[in-house]
C-alpha cells in the first residue's frame, strides 16, 4: 500500500481491514469479536506502518449509538438502588485514591516521568480529559495518549478473556439489542433524536466524554418514563464496534515500535496494579452492598466508559451501576485534577 494514499482511500483500508478483523474474530467465537478484532487488526497494521486511519469524523455518531443502547438499558428500577450507590461510590472514592497513590509513583519513578505527566498518564480518567487537561499544565502530551491508549486496550482484553476464559461468560457478539421490543418507527425516531439532541446538548452541558454520555442520559430518561421499550439494532451496533475498535488500533499509526514496547511494558504494570485495586474494591462491594463480583469489577475497571459498558451489556450485568460509577471516576478525577496534582508536583 502506497502512504501518498489520500485520507479516505486510507480510512476505506482501515475500515476493510477492522471488518476483516471483526469477522475473523466472530468466526473463532473469540470474547467482544467486532470491537476487539477490529482493534487488533488495525493496531497491528499501524504498527507496521502501513497507511490506515480511523474514521475520527465519524467517531462522535458511533459513540452516540452507543450511548442511546446502553441508555436503553436503564429501568425504573434504578432508583431503587439510590442506597446500595451510597456505599458503592464511597469504595469507589477510595478506590480512586489507592490508584493515585500507587499508579502515579508507577509512572513517576519506574516511567522516570516528571509528576505533571505521571499524574494524567497515571490517573484512570477519560482520555480525552486527561490529554487536555495535561497539555494546558505542561505535560508530555504523547505519553499521556500512550499510556491511556494502552490502558484502554489492555484492560478491554484482559477483562474479555476475564469473562470468556476464567467466568464462563458468553462475551461474544450480545451487545445488542437483546431483550428489548422490535424496533418501529415511533421507537426509532425516539432513539435516532435521543442520539441527536444528546450530541449537541453534551458539549453545551460541558459533560465529561459529551458525544458519548448526552445520548446515554436522553435515552435512559425516556427507557425510564417508558416512552420506549426499544434499542438499536444489533447489525448497527457491531458496525459501530467495528468503527470504535478501528478508531482505537489506528491511534497506534506511526508510533515508534521501540518507544511502543518501553510504554506497552510500562502500561502493562500500572494496569495490572489498577486491576488489582480494582479486584479489590469489587470484593468489598460484594461484601458490603451485596453486588455481583463481576457487575463490581467492571464498575471498576480502568478500561473506557463505553467499553466497559459494552462488556457489561454482553454479560447481561446492570448497565445503569456500570455506567453511574464509571462517569462519577471521571467527574472526579477531573474536578480534583488541580487539587490533587499540586500535591504530587515536586519538580515543576
Amino acid at each position: 500500500m502506497d502512504e501518498r494514499l489520500p485520507p479516505l482511500a486510507r480510512i476505506l483500508a482501515g475500515l476493510a481491514l477492522g471488518t476483516l478483523g471483526g469477522s475473523l474474530f466472530y468466526a473463532l467465537s473469540l470474547p467482544l469479536p467486532w470491537m476487539l478484532g477490529a482493534l487488533f487488526v488495525t493496531m497491528t497494521a499501524s504498527v507496521a506502518g502501513l497507511p490506515v486511519l480511523g474514521p475520527m469524523r465519524l467517531r462522535n455518531a458511533i459513540v452516540a449509538v452507543i450511548g442511546v443502547l446502553l441508555g436503553s438499558r436503564f429501568t425504573p428500577e434504578v432508583f431503587d438502588q439510590a442506597g446500595e450507590a451510597l456505599v458503592t461510590l464511597s469504595i469507589l472514592l477510595a478506590y480512586l485514591v489507592l490508584v493515585a497513590l500507587a499508579v502515579v509513583p508507577w509512572y513517576r519513578f519506574v516511567g522516570r516521568q516528571d509528576w505533571t505527566t505521571a499524574y494524567f498518564a497515571g490517573m484512570p480518567g477519560g482520555l480525552s480529559e486527561m490529554v487536555e487537561l495535561g497539555e494546558a499544565k505542561g505535560a508530555d502530551v504523547p505519553a499521556i495518549v500512550l499510556a491511556h491508549s494502552l490502558r484502554i486496550v489492555l484492560t478491554i482484553g484482559l477483562m474479555a478473556v476475564l469473562f470468556r476464559l476464567v467466568l464462563g461468560y458468553d462475551v461474544g457478539a450480545a451487545a445488542s439489542a437483546a431483550g428489548h421490543k422490535a424496533l418501529g418507527l415511533s421507537d426509532a425516531a425516539a432513539l435516532i433524536a435521543c442520539a441527536v439532541a444528546g450530541a449537541f446538548l453534551g458539549p453545551k452541558l460541558r459533560l465529561p466524554a459529551p458525544a458519548f454520555l448526552g445520548p446515554l442520559i436522553l435515552s435512559a430518561a425516556i427507557h425510564m418514563a417508558g416512552i420506549t421499550e426499544s434499542a438499536p439494532p444489533a447489525v448497527l451496533i457491531n458496525a459501530a464496534q467495528v468503527i470504535l475498535g478501528t478508531i482505537l488500533g489506528c491511534r497506534f499509526l506511526g508510533i515508534d515500535t521501540r518507544m511502543l514496547f518501553r510504554a506497552g511494558l510500562l502500561s502493562l504494570g500500572a494496569t495490572v496494579l489498577t486491576l488489582s485495586l480494582a479486584v479489590a474494591g469489587a470484593y468489598a462491594m460484594q461484601t458490603s452492598a451485596g453486588v455481583g463480583l463481576d457487575q463490581a469489577l467492571l464498575a471498576l475497571a480502568p478500561g473506557g466508559l463505553t467499553e466497559m459498558g459494552l462488556i457489561a451489556l454482553a454479560i447481561h450485568a446492570d448497565v445503569a451501576f456500570v455506567a453511574l460509577h464509571h462517569i462519577v471516576r471521571i467527574l472526579v478525577v477531573i474536578v480534583l485534577a488541580p487539587v490533587l496534582l499540586r500535591l504530587v508536583r515536586r519538580d515543576t
